[in-house]
């Protein structure tokens, strides 16, 4: 294999054939993939920013100089120097197993985060082997020949091959507000300015309207953009609003526990216990009660929450978006690609001599349907023997349906002549033209809404000619358009026109047009979709529908998929002439609006916002983009999307399908439900441990636990309220309630009162059993070794019955959690082990027990949180 060409400088300077000649690529086939391969290898990745790793190494070395873990090595050299070396070592391994759970469970969460970004990395089209095919952005190099269209960000700086209308924004290089004119054809000269680069295209500027092909001259540090801002690490994700609530919530609980930590120990010496002992208990209390793990398990829950929803094809750019999921009260939606197939296909071509398409087309027909695909977005693409047609679905459809029947422009029955201009669609004008060199003259074909072409059109084609467009045939043609929309048909309108000279501007030739006919599409509602609209209505959201299509086509695809409103419709004009306040009404009792454009999405928006709604709303191209960016949840198309709305939007569905907003939001009320039964037990337990500790002190007695067991059980904590909670399955009414109410505080009155009666209930079976055993005159060790026991038996039970706030044990079933059994059985084993191996159990400072204070140890904890699942089972009943 030959060594890949250098570098081409000054790209702009030479024309585009200079370029790929001495880039040594085939404009045609692109490069091979072994080439491809060996560049990348001599240019490395295409990547200017740093990505930030996480590794376990890293993750260790910030969790081992956290002030609590400084705090319980403080502690242990105490007891170097206080009490016996055994204990010493004995804590020492102690905290080094507290250390890697918590750095495991850390690492694992934030290793699950950062999956995500590698999942939602982005790709270009790009020629390869002589296919255009997605390839990830990290691996384009010089040669490269990609193809664009509007709503791609390019990543790389690229010479122009070739262009049709391309306009390019450049106001991250430039600051020029108003999107550059781009042509292919451009030669300048070398010293050209940045922002008179006509013929160039730069990596960080988005293709705002056209479509081009180029190659790819720059990668990485060798753009335009990677000379100005130089290779930076990726930042640090921003932490939501949950995680900072909750650092928030840690800090003041921090302060609390401190002040019990020095509580305890002064009560202690008080009622004549052992100085040295108790400061030791104060430190080691500290440790337990600070709850420096609540950071860490809505990183946990938050993490696998958004790394689930990534196996069900949605993924998640920004955990703000996992926790508002669960919130949203409305999903705004587009109608073509997610509440339809986005499988367009040709179904009638209207003619003066013909209304349906039966078979092969007819003469009229075949001029229709030439006219249609000679004025197109779409591209075919060939591929071995097989054809593929890229580009927007209705282009799509067109141009597969004149492939068919040979009408494609060059061949026999197509338009003939070079392609001399275009104008491509826009949302705004809702046509699009393209200026072909004819036998006769320049012909420009328009293409687009029929209302838009139909009032630009001054006559009909009527056997072959040109006729006078009376104001009766405008009815009746209007008619016909809103009868095919009446049967779910998107309609396009065709239309010609000589142009004398080929001078007009486009306004000016787009006027004066011949109608040639409609041609309709059928593109069917998704099978699944009516049964995720009766899902969301059932979970208290409702759904609307917000289209660029006929008002009969949104009404026909409305009914189709059971939307509620489908007799209340708004119509883009007919929102232009509410106020804010009019507007506000109308959208409390319509679901569905057609002939918009992104203005009016992005108003909608901002309406329901004022009425105080949690909006998500889905796009797939480039005027979506105001409105992802407004919404609670923007929600991108990640198949058939475009760069630019994927980059705005805060999810993107991998697979265009509406059903899997339900599910992302299913998955949204079940993570927000994790993270809240997770935070409960934990503090429930933290709760328990202090009033225990208090509790023993205050009646004059020795603490319960001495500051090793503290530490062992600090460390079973850990892991039941990090790891646990996250893999807990939806509870059965999750899609059945009413979203929950952002405002609403995390604490609230109904968790704050499940901590403390959950807390309260631990600390009654522990210290009855603690002070049992000392009124009942067995030793202090004994008596610590069955409040030992009889906690670790009762967080574990306490783990079970708090897993869920409404469903009971008995129908939740045993094994729905995949973590809970198997920490159980490590729970037991583990005290087993700690209680049969004299070394450990020394080193814990415990002692034997006998079969009965087992069973009084095991029972009493159990018995005590009974009644937790009780209540629920009664209001359930």
């Amino acid at each position: 294999m030959s060594a890949p060409p250098p570098v081409v400088e000054h790209g702009h300077a030479a024309s585009a054939d200079d370029v790929l000649e001495r880039l040594g690529v085939d404009p045609a086939r692109g490069l091979g993939e072994q080439e491809a391969a060996a560049r990348l290898v001599r240019f490395g990745p295409n990547r200017r920013v740093r990505p930030r790793r996480v590794t376990f190494w890293r993750v260790l070395r910030e969790e081992s100089t956290e002030p609590m873990i400084l705090l319980l090595l403080a502690v242990a050299v105490l007891y170097g120097v206080w009490g016996e070396l055994e204990d010493t070592v004995a804590i020492v391994l102690v905290i080094a197993v507290v250390v890697l759970v918590e750095v495991f469970t850390e690492y694992r969460a934030k290793a699950a985060t950062a999956a995500l970004s590698r999942l939602s990395e982005p790709t270009a089209p790009a020629l390869r082997e002589g296919a255009v095919r997605a390839v990830p952005t990290e691996n384009l190099v010089p040669g490269d020949v990609l193809v664009l269209r509007a709503g791609e960000r390019l990543t790389a700086d690229a010479r122009l091959i070739e262009s049709a209308g391309l306009r390019v924004d450049e106001s991250v290089l430039t600051g020029e507000s108003v999107p550059a004119d781009k042509d292919a054809r451009a030669v300048l000269a070398v010293d050209t300015p940045l922002g008179q680069r006509r013929n160039a295209a730069f990596a960080g500027t988005t293709v705002a309207a056209g479509r081009a092909r180029a190659v790819v001259l720059g990668t990485a540090m060798d753009t335009e953009l990677g000379r100005i801002t130089g290779l930076v690490n990726e930042s640090k994700p921003p932490r939501t609003a949950l995680q900072q609530a909750m650092r928030d919530l840690a800090r003041w609980l921090a302060w609390l526990a401190l002040a019990l930590s020095v509580l305890v120990p002064v009560l202690g010496l008080l009622g004549g216990q052992p100085w040295r002992e108790m400061i030791l208990t104060g430190l080691t209390l500290a440790f337990a009660t600070i709850p420096e793990e609540l950071p860490i398990i809505i990183t946990m829950v938050l993490g696998m929450g958004a790394y689930r929803l990534s196996r069900r094809h949605v993924v998640i750019k920004r955990l703000r978006a996992a926790e508002t999921l669960g919130t949203v009260t409305v999903v705004a939606t587009d109608k073509t690609g997610t509440v339809t197939e986005n499988r367009m296909t040709l179904s009638h071509l209207v003619t003066d001599a013909s209304t349906a398409l039966e078979g092969d087309p007819d003469a009229a027909q075949r001029r229709l349907l030439a006219f249609a695909a000679g004025c197109t977005d779409a591209t075919v693409v060939h591929q071995d023997d097989t054809v593929r047609v890229l580009g927007d679905p209705t282009d799509a459809a067109l141009l597969e349906a004149a492939h068919r029947h040979g009408l494609l422009p060059g061949q026999p029955g197509g338009v003939s002549g070079e392609l001399l201009a275009e104008h491509p669609f826009d949302t705004d004008r809702k046509i699009m033209s393209a200026v072909h060199r004819g036998d006769g003259g320049p012909l420009l074909i328009a293409k687009g809404a029929p209302e838009v072409v139909l009032g630009r059109c001054a006559s009909r084609l009527v056997g072959g000619r040109a006729e006078p467009l009376t104001e009766d045939d405008r009815n009746r043609l209007r008619a016909q358009v809103d009868r095919m929309a009446a049967q779910g048909m998107r309609v396009i309108a065709v239309a010609t026109r000589e142009v004398p000279g080929g001078a007009l501007d486009r306004d000016e030739a787009e006027t004066g047009l011949v109608l040639t006919g409609f041609a309709g599409l059928i593109d069917p509602a998704r099978p699944e979709v009516a049964a995720a609209v009766r899902d969301l209505r059932q979970a208290g959201i409702r759904v609307v529908m917000i289209t660029g299509d006929h008002p009969d086509t949104a009404r026909a695809i409305a009914a189709e998929i059971g939307l509620d409103g489908t007799g209340s419709l708004l119509t883009g004009p007919q929102i232009d002439e509410l106020d804010d306040e009019a507007l506000a009404e109308a959208v409390s009792v319509t679901s569905l609006f057609a002939r918009t454009i992104p203005e009016h999405k992005l108003r909608l928006v901002r309406t329901l916002h004022a009425r105080r709604e949690i909006v998500a709303v889905t796009g797939d191209g480039v005027n979506d983009t105001p409105a992802l960016a407004q919404a609670d949840v923007g929600i991108a198309m990640g198949a058939g999307g475009t760069d630019v709305a994927r980059e705005a939007a805060d999810v993107v569905l991998a697979d265009d399908d509406f059903a899997t907003i339900t599910r992302a939001v299913r998955e949204g009320r079940q993570l927000f439900d994790n993270l809240r039964k997770g935070v409960r037990y934990y503090l429930a337990c933290k709760v328990g441990l202090i009033a225990t500790a208090v509790g023993g002190v205050a009646l004059g007695l020795p603490v319960p636990f001495t500051p090793i067991q503290i530490v062992v059980l600090e460390m079973f904590m850990d892991i039941a309220g990090s790891a646990t909670f996250a893999a807990e399955p939806a509870e059965s009414d999750t899609m059945r309630r009413a979203p929950r109410d952002q405002r609403r505080p995390f604490l609230d009155r109904p968790l704050i009162t499940a901590i403390f009666t959950c807390g309260a209930t631990l600390f009654a079976a522990v210290t009855s059993i603690y002070l049992g055993a000392i009124w009942g005159g067995v030793p202090i060790a004994t008596a610590q070794t069955l409040a030992f026991v009889g906690w670790m038996v009762g967080y574990s039970a306490l783990a079970w019955v708090m897993r869920s706030e409404r469903t009971p044990l008995v129908r939740l079933g045993m094994r729905s959690n995949g973590f809970l059994p198997p920490w159980t059985l490590v729970t037991a084993a583990s005290l087993v082990l700690i209680m049969t191996v004299p070394v450990v159990r020394d080193a814990l400072n415990l002692t034997t027990l006998t079969a009965g204070q087992w069973l009084v140890a095991v029972l009493v904890p159990v018995l005590a949180v009974v009644w937790i699942d009780l209540v629920k089972l009664r209001r359930r009943r």
